[in-house]
């Protein structure tokens, strides 16, 4: 027996492999420019990655899915966004 049918089911991310991938080519490609980890660290965060994401969500709107400069999604660079401040909402929640 194994009781796990009350835990998180994090294998259901497995059912979206071309996302991930595309935000993990986000995420490494920022970590190459900036340096890993980096994005916890922005002044004004909340704000800044806000703009950001929106940003991003015009670009795909006005000039087409891939960003210029890395050629991911732009929905990618807006979800990585997004994550950088979820995780820092909830870290700032469990302080």
């Amino acid at each position: 027996m194994k009781f796990d049918g009350e835990k998180l089911r994090a294998d259901l991310l497995l059912d979206m492999p071309h996302a991930l991938d595309e935000v993990i080519d986000v995420l490494t490609q920022g970590a190459a420019k900036y340096a890993p980890g980096n994005w916890a660290h922005v002044d004004d965060a909340e704000r800044r990655y806000k703009a950001a994401s929106m940003r991003h969500e015009l670009a795909l709107a006005l000039h087409g899915p891939h960003d210029d400069e890395t050629g991911c999604h732009h929905l990618a660079h807006k979800i990585c966004c997004d994550l950088f401040r979820l995780e820092l909402a909830l870290r700032e929640a469990n302080q």
